[in-house]
C-alpha cells in the first residue's frame, strides 16, 4: 500500500473546505501578494525588534522549544519527501524524466497538495530566526535573505504551476531532513564531524535545481518562441514563475559558494583558519543561521 493511501486509511484526518487541500488563489490561505507580502515584511520586523530587544539583555537559550521545531521540521520534511517520491518516481519511470520534468500531467492534485505543505512550512522554517535573535546570534545577510525568499519562490511556484516544481522542492526536503537533525543534535550536545558537508549539500542542490529550472525554461522559449533550436517539447508552468525561479535559485547558488569560501577557505584575521567545519554549515558562519552554542 502506497504512503499516501496508508495515511488516507488509518490516520483520522478531519474533512476540511477544498481550498485547503488544493490551491485556490484567493482562498487557499497565503495565496495572495496582500498576504504573503506583509508576512514577510512582518517577519522582517519582528525579527529585527527581537535584535534591539535583546541587545542590551542576557542572551536566552529556550533549547527545548528549538529540539521541538527541529524535530517537527526534520521529521515532517522526511514525510513530505515520501509522499512526493512515491508520486514522482512511477512517472519518471514510465515515462523518462523529461515527461516528469515537463509535462503538464506531473502537476497532480496530490503533489499540488504536497506543495502547498512545503510552502507553509517555509513560514514555519521562519521562526528559526527568532530562535537566533532570542540567543542573540548574528542575523546574516544570506540567513535573512534565503529564509524569506524561499517562502516567497514557494508561492511563486504555486502561481505558476511549474512541472519541474518536485526537483528543488525534493532536493530541498532531503537537505532540510539532514540539516533539522543537526540542528536538534547540537542543540543536545552531540558532537557533529559532518556539519562542514551541510553547505557542500546545499551547493550540489542547487546546482541540480539550475540545470532543471534552466533546461525547463530553455525548453518552453524554444517550443514556444523559438522553433528552430533544438528542443523535445514544452514545459509546463508560467513564464514568470520560470524566470523568477531562474533567478532566485542562481543567486542562492552565488551566496552558498561564497558562504562556503569564507567559512572553509579564507582564514580569519587574527585568528587560526577554519578547518574542517569549526563554522556550521549553510550561512553565516552557521548552519543556515544557526551557530553552534
Amino acid at each position: 500500500m502506497a504512503l499516501a493511501d496508508f495515511l488516507l486509511a488509518y490516520v483520522p484526518l478531519p474533512k476540511v473546505p477544498h481550498y485547503l487541500t488544493s490551491y485556490v488563489p484567493g482562498m487557499t490561505p497565503m495565496s495572495t501578494p496582500q498576504e504573503v507580502y506583509p508576512a514577510l515584511v512582518s517577519y522582517l520586523v519582528v525579527i529585527f525588534s527581537i535584535q534591539w530587544f535583546m541587545k542590551d539583555r542576557p542572551a536566552m537559550k529556550p533549547q527545548f522549544a528549538f529540539q521541538v521545531h527541529n524535530v517537527f521540521l526534520s521529521a515532517g520534511s522526511l514525510l513530505l519527501l515520501l509522499l512526493v517520491a512515491e508520486e514522482v518516481v512511477p512517472e519518471v519511470y514510465k515515462h523518462g524524466l523529461f515527461y516528469g520534468m515537463c509535462n503538464v500531467k506531473m502537476w497532480t492534485g496530490r503533489l499540488e497538495f504536497y506543495y502547498m505543505i512545503n510552502y507553509y512550512f517555509k513560514y514555519i522554517e521562519l521562526i528559526d530566526t527568532v530562535f537566533l535573535a532570542l540567543k542573540k546570534k548574528p542575523l546574516a545577510f544570506l540567513h535573512v535573505f534565503h529564509h524569506s525568499a524561499t517562502a516567497l519562490l514557494c508561492y511563486s511556484q504555486l502561481e505558476g504551476r511549474t512541472s519541474v516544481s518536485w526537483v528543488p522542492i525534493t532536493l530541498n526536503l532531503a537537505v532540510h531532513v539532514v540539516m533539522y537533525y543537526y540542528y536538534y543534535a547540537t542543540a543536545g550536545g552531540a558532537r557533529i564531524w559532518w556539519k562542514k558537508y551541510l553547505t557542500t549539500m546545499q551547493i550540489t542542490q542547487f546546482v541540480i535545481d539550475l540545470f532543471a529550472v534552466y533546461f525547463g525554461t530553455y525548453s518552453y522559449y524554444a517550443a514556444t518562441y523559438y522553433t528552430h533550436l533544438p528542443h523535445l517539447g514544452t514545459c509546463a508552468g508560467t513564464e514568470y514563475a520560470a524566470l523568477f525561479g531562474c533567478g532566485l535559485l542562481s543567486s542562492y547558488l552565488v551566496l552558498f559558494i561564497n558562504f562556503y569560501i569564507q567559512t572553509y577557505k579564507a582564514p580569519v584575521k587574527g585568528k587560526k583558519p577554519v578547518a574542517n567545519g569549526k563554522s556550521i554549515a549553510n550561512g553565516n558562519g552557521v548552519a543556515n543561521g544557526h551557530k553552534k552554542d
